[in-house]
């Protein structure tokens, strides 16, 4: 199947050579960076020269001042390329981007702020107030546009992945615990860049295989069998999980032997709930030091958040009041009782409030509850059932699509929620809440957050907690916007909803 696969799939701009593939029905590697690379660069390159043409060609049919030609062409030119050179120098097109988390785009707005940042001052240096507009005009156009091709590679970078085209392959090395937890994270993330072909434990266990959802991975023991391993796969990287107990001297040699191969080696850290952003590392005398930076609970950040919460939430309110309005009508005909539910939850440090909701139950649902108990199908600590017999008709498709939080909006504007958050957890939940739990309330819950879009009602528990725990303390404005755009997605394709 995936050789007929392949045949399909062209890059739309010219390939490089590439090394001979081990399994013939996966493009992986190396080459595929490489022409993916290339497609990403020649991309930017046509969405910066329309913008950059477009632009002139508007700045001068309209400029009243009559500025010469020459001028604005050259100026039009340094943009241009001023643009280019700074989305090379802020590496937007970094291999290990590629396809995933929110830093790619990131990038691209820092390049492009940075050079209309510069171009901004030579207008004001040089007294060039003429071109005030063209600067106006291209930034938000070109911008757009950059953002938008990364998300439509993004997105057919996705789908090829599904086949098992344009995956790096690699082999995990480590204990079994660590190899079992790397290799079943990797397998949980449908974007994830790696496809293990093989694990290498250190240790006497005798395990045949490692288990990744339905995939049974082959397992071999000695980490002397590393490298040939990684000859009889063909991978392209090897990921070393956790700490071996040979030490960091048998990890730098096993780098250096890979070098012959061209293999990469990458080390999984075991700060697993803390992000890129608070990781600096400081070498000292060729020591390198990892600066885990400290969470930050409160500041600018948090002021820009909370701009962003009442400027969205009142924006929404207003815009789905006729929404808002044809949902309550829905509900008052489909079922005697209420339009809204509310219901007591805790937010930051631990102050309770009234959390409203679209009805989607009948009106005894909390009495009836003490009978379905039994039957929860949740995570253990939450009461879920596919099924459940208090929901009315059209609260199916209210929790379906996630209709009935949308009155949470409120919540926001008031400050009692934010955007995105942990998710608001009952007062019964926090009473039982043990070890770290409590971090969860360091900050506001969301009316979204990395609990929905991965899975909700489906999430273990601990999965929950881990989740959560590891929005409060990496949380950012940019992944702030990412989790909402990709909260759109799940509404629309919703998964866990119940």
């Amino acid at each position: 199947m995936y050789q007929a696969q392949e045949q399909t799939l062209r890059f739309p701009f010219p390939s490089v050579s590439r090394r001979p593939r081990v399994r013939g029905a996966a493009v992986s590697g190396v080459p595929w960076r490489q022409r993916y690379q290339m497609s990403l660069r020649v991309t930017d390159t046509l969405i910066v020269l329309t913008v950059v043409l477009i632009s002139t060609d508007w700045i001068l049919t309209n400029m009243a001042s009559g500025t010469a030609t020459a001028e604005t062409v050259t100026f039009a030119a340094a943009v241009g390329v001023g643009w280019l050179v700074m989305l090379s120098m802020f590496r937007t097109r970094d291999p290990l981007l590629i396809g995933t988390g929110a830093s790619e785009y990131k990038r691209i707005v820092q390049a492009s702020a940075t050079t209309f940042s510069w171009m901004a001052v030579a207008v004001v240096l040089f007294g060039a107030n003429d071109f005030r507009n063209f600067l106006i005009v291209t930034l938000p156009a070109g911008l757009l546009g950059l953002l938008c091709s990364r998300w439509i590679w993004r997105n057919w970078l996705m789908r090829q992945r599904r086949f098992g085209l344009f995956l790096s392959k690699v082999i995990v090395v480590g204990r079994y615990d660590d190899v079992q937890y790397v290799v079943g994270q990797l397998a949980k993330k449908s974007g994830a860049v790696y496809d293990v072909v093989g694990t290498v434990l250190e240790g006497r266990d005798r395990s045949q295989f490692i288990h990744a959802g339905e995939r049974r991975i082959p397992v071999v023991y000695g980490l002397s069998r590393v490298e040939k391993s990684v000859a009889e796969t063909g991978a392209d990287a090897v990921i070393v999980a956790g700490h071996l107990h040979k030490g960091s001297k048998y990890i730098r040699e096993l780098g250096w032997r890979l070098e012959r191969s061209a293999t990469e080696l990458v080390l999984a850290s075991t700060l697993t709930n803390v992000a890129g952003p608070r990781i600096q590392m400081r070498p000292v005398e060729g020591l390198p030091l990892m600066h885990v930076e400290m969470p930050q609970f409160a500041g600018g950040r948090h002021v820009v958040k909370r701009v962003m919460d009442v400027i969205v939430s009142l924006s929404a309110l207003i815009a789905l009041a006729p929404v808002f309005a044809v949902v309550a009508l829905l509900i008052r005909h489909d079922s005697p009782g209420p339009v809204l539910f509310t219901q007591n939850r805790v937010g930051r440090s631990s102050a309770e409030f009234p959390m409203y909701k679209f009805r989607s139950m009948v009106t005894t649902a909390e009495e009836d509850l003490v009978a379905l108990k039994a039957r929860s199908e949740g995570n253990g600590v939450l009461f879920k059932m596919r099924d459940d017999p208090r929901v009315t008709t059209v609260g199916r498709w209210l929790r379906k699509y996630s209709i009935d939080e949308l009155p949470q909006l409120y919540n926001v504007l008031r400050g009692d929620m934010a955007l995105v958050g942990p998710r608001p957890p009952l007062p019964s939940e926090v009473s039982g809440y043990a070890g770290h739990t409590h971090r969860r309330l360091f900050i506001k819950p969301g009316l979204t957050g990395l609990w929905q879009i991965s899975g909700r009602s489906d999430l273990g528990w601990e999965e929950s907690v881990r989740l959560d725990l590891y929005y409060v303390e990496n949380w950012s404005v940019t992944g702030d916007l990412m989790i909402m755009w990709r909260t759109f997605k799940v509404m629309i394709q919703p998964v866990g909803a119940y």
